[in-house]
């Protein structure tokens, strides 16, 4: 049960890691059009909800708006890195067959 819970937080932060990376490019690629592009649209639909926790857990005097997406970012990629962790050593304890 535990080790579907990790592996569930860690699918989750590669989800939201990868539109936020999606965003990124597409932004660099679309430039200042990026606003109209259907698919810049559809990632920022994905990645908002991270944004918002991110506002939740950062301070609103140190943390700008605009470094949000960094700050969520960064966040995920700690708990992926945890998850990760996490998982391994319990694959490691039950037995790695137990973990296919």
């Amino acid at each position: 049960m535990l080790l579907l819970l990790v592996s569930s937080v860690k699918l989750v932060a590669e989800i939201a890691l990868l539109a936020f990376a999606g965003q990124w490019l597409l932004g660099l690629l679309a430039g200042a059009r990026r606003e109209q592009n259907l698919f810049y649209k559809l990632l920022q639909v994905l990645t908002n909800p991270f944004i918002r926790g991110a506002r939740w857990v950062a301070p609103r005097r140190i943390v700008i708006d605009r470094h949000l997406p960094l700050v969520a970012f960064l966040l995920l990629a700690f708990a992926w890195l945890a998850a990760t962790i996490t998982k391994i050593s319990l694959c490691l304890e039950s037995g790695v067959n137990l973990c296919r």
